[in-house]
């Protein structure tokens, strides 16, 4: 990409290549530049800082999974959904983890790529709870207990706790279990 024909969406998908291969937290200017065969100053006509960077690395990725999530989804409903959701979330972090870990920078809410990016999650999770008719006074609270799950699984995952003998059954066991309490939803109060 030596130069010539720099934009900041070429210079975006570059870093998140980078993100996947050194992982998210050492994307730097300075590594992108040396990536893209170019000195330092050439990026900052096509991004601001290294925040704007990687701002725009999280954005892209938080598309590209809720893409994802979104294709994994179509046609599902109630368990078939939730594991279809819960399984391309896990792809998508097992085949891009420096992307994944972008997911999870905090963005501005004001800017409109960012709240569209970040939108479209709770959305896809709303689409899983409607076959399972929870009320709406409860959907906030199973919205996070099925985030956090599927989150801390995959984050333990990748912090190595994947040599664990029987780590597809656990994964299996706990979408079974979590249909089983989106089934049975506790009763307010």
């Amino acid at each position: 990409m030596a130069g010539a024909g720099l934009t900041a969406e070429r210079l975006t998908r570059a870093a998140a290549e980078l993100a996947d291969e050194i992982g998210f937290e050492k994307v730097t200017v300075s590594a992108l530049a040396r990536r893209c065969g170019v000195r330092e100053p050439s990026l900052y006509s096509h991004i601001r800082n290294v925040q704007e960077l990687r701002t725009r690395v999280a954005v892209l990725a938080l598309t590209e999974l809720a893409d994802g999530v979104a294709a994994a989804m179509l046609g599902r409903a109630g368990k078939d959904a939730l594991v279809a959701f819960a399984n391309a979330y896990r792809d998508y972090a097992k085949a891009h983890p420096g992307r994944y870990a972008a997911t999870r920078t905090r963005l501005d809410p004001g800017s409109e790529d960012t709240a569209a990016a970040a939108a479209r999650h709770p959305e896809l999770t709303r689409a899983i709870l409607r076959a399972y008719d929870l009320p709406e006074s409860e959907q906030t609270h199973a919205l996070r207990l099925l985030h956090s799950t599927i989150y801390g699984f995959v984050s333990l995952e990748a912090d190595g706790f994947a040599h664990a003998p029987g780590l597809e059954e656990s994964w299996a066991r706990g979408l079974d279990a979590l249909d089983a309490l989106l089934r049975n939803w506790p009763s307010a109060g």
